[in-house]
């Protein structure tokens, strides 16, 4: 399926999937994108990049910039300036590596851990305060039930 700009812009015959569900995919990442920016912003709360390496280090543990980069799907320095900044921030701090003593491994610091915390719980209580000024008691049922579409999405299980 090609990229598309505009819902339509594309020829998907030859997916397989016809163009009404290729319209909502497309409103659905439009969708999800703006609530991301708009919690993220509302929040505030750092840059993508920066907790995005917080919550990769806290999941799995320590690991040099080339891994990270790696992972991330970044380029390594790229990542190396995302990790200095977090650095001086005192976010992440440095370790001797075991498999290579020319390398350190980035490690999350007790106060990156709290910096993560903080910022999940920001943007989970700015969610609920928008919810709670936004939403009717109808939408909110909608909302819980959407919930549940979109993590069966997101753990790509196929529907019936």
């Amino acid at each position: 399926m090609a990229i598309m700009n505009q819902p339509g812009d594309t020829d998907n015959t030859s997916s397989g999937i016809d163009q009404e569900t290729v319209i909502m995919a497309e409103q659905l990442r439009l969708a999800a994108s703006s609530f991301v920016r708009s919690v993220r912003s509302g929040a505030n709360t750092p840059t993508s990049a920066q907790t995005e390496t917080l919550a990769m280090i806290e999941k799995n543990g320590p690991a040099s910039i080339a891994h990270l980069a790696h992972d991330r799907r970044v380029k390594h320095q790229s990542m190396r300036l995302v990790i200095a900044q977090l650095d001086k921030a005192g976010l992440t701090g440095r370790l001797p590596n075991p498999d290579d003593a020319r390398s350190q491994l980035v490690t999350l610091t007790p106060t990156g851990a709290d910096a993560l915390r903080t910022a999940r719980q920001a943007r989970t209580l700015w969610i609920a305060n928008t919810i709670n000024a936004t939403l009717s008691p109808s939408e909110r049922q909608s909302l819980s039930s959407a919930i549940q579409v979109l993590q069966k999405l997101a753990t790509n299980q196929p529907g019936p």
